[in-house]
């Protein structure tokens, strides 16, 4: 039905179907208004309420454990695993794909490509269990790694913390690899902000060319490379396009570098209608994982170390990309765009 220039959902959509709505919408509120909703909140309680002493108490309590993103985290499994990140997954769906095993005995950084708006496959895959990653690699703990100024937020970076989910800081990096034994999985969006600005449907540029921070990591410590792809990711939201030399363009660009993550301007679907809104489309997400790239220990790499590794890293991205998208539904004359 069409009406205002709008395509209405029907009002008898099955139970499942609104659960499923439910699971990524409550994402979403989480991931836009949760962190600034609790300042504001907390800034009412403490200026004109009775209840002030609770949010200095929970203030010495934030300066105590303001380092906690960068050692370790704090996991809980009860969240992880909570019935909303089912639904969540089953409204795309998202599907994880395995190609080679993991060794428990090693420590590995995966590379997901793309970043996508929200980097929503990213989430699910590894702050959640809804995928089963530990089921499809046994005895490995997979670590979402995300800006620092995510754990800035009071009480949401408690929340944010029960996923496993910790800081992407070189400091939080070295604080697994070195301090949390074998099995650790860290998961990092290479592209970051700049790479959310140019997620749009059928987008395939990576910001990767002079991303090379994790690879020296990865040197540095003997943890094993794998990269991955994410089919669908960039279709979940149409972002409005800013051409580059355009004021929107700067402007995006210039904020990003305040700011320190991406301000993209994007639409999805309603909750009641299938045209526009802040909910993503029901458009499916594929992530495969590829195969680890031994990786041999140096403590003190060369630049040319680097680089080399960082070349061979964006060929088997490339390979793993080639290898799937038809299957994907991509064309053969489609391909990626390392910038």
């Amino acid at each position: 039905m069409r009406a205002l220039g709008l395509e209405w959902a029907p009002l008898d959509v099955p139970l499942q179907r609104r659960l499923e709505s439910f699971g990524i919408l409550q994402f979403i509120i989480s991931f836009l208004f949760l962190g600034v909703g609790c300042i504001v909140i907390s800034l009412y309680v403490l200026l004109f309420t009775k209840y002030y002493w609770i949010i200095l108490l929970y203030a010495a309590w934030y300066v105590y454990d303001y380092k906690t993103p960068e050692k370790g985290g704090r996991r809980v499994s009860f969240f992880r695993k909570m019935i909303c990140w089912k639904y969540y997954r089953d409204y795309f769906p998202i599907k994880l794909v395995k190609t080679s095993e993991l060794d428990p005995s090693k420590n590995y950084i995966v590379g997901y490509h793309p970043h996508g708006v929200m980097a929503i496959g990213a989430f699910l895959n590894f702050a959640t269990d809804a995928t089963n990653f530990c089921e499809l690699f046994p005895g490995m703990k997979p670590v979402l790694l995300v800006l620092r100024g995510q754990f800035n937020f009071p009480f949401f970076r408690e929340y944010f913390m029960t996923t496993g989910s910790c800081s992407c800081s070189g400091k939080s990096m070295e604080w697994h690899l070195t301090k949390e034994g074998c099995g650790n999985v860290l998961i990092l969006v290479p592209g970051g902000a700049r790479e959310s600005l140019e997620c749009n449907p059928d987008n395939f540029n990576l910001i990767l060319k002079n991303r090379r921070g994790f690879i020296r990591m990865a040197i540095k410590h003997g943890a094993n490379l794998v990269p991955s792809f994410s089919f669908g990711e960039n279709r979940t939201f149409v972002q409005v396009k800013s051409e580059k030399g355009s004021f929107l363009h700067a402007f995006q660009h210039r904020l990003t570098k305040i700011l320190g993550f991406g301000v993209p301007i994007f639409h999805g679907r309603g909750i009641f209608n299938y045209t526009f809104g802040l909910l993503p489309y029901r458009t499916s997400i594929t992530t495969i994982l590829g195969e680890p790239i031994e990786v041999k220990m140096n403590q003190n790499p060369t630049q040319e170390e680097v680089d080399e590794l960082h070349s061979f890293y964006v060929k088997k991205l490339i390979d793993l990309f080639e290898t799937h998208k038809s299957e994907q539904g991509i064309l053969p004359d489609v391909h990626l765009n390392i910038v």
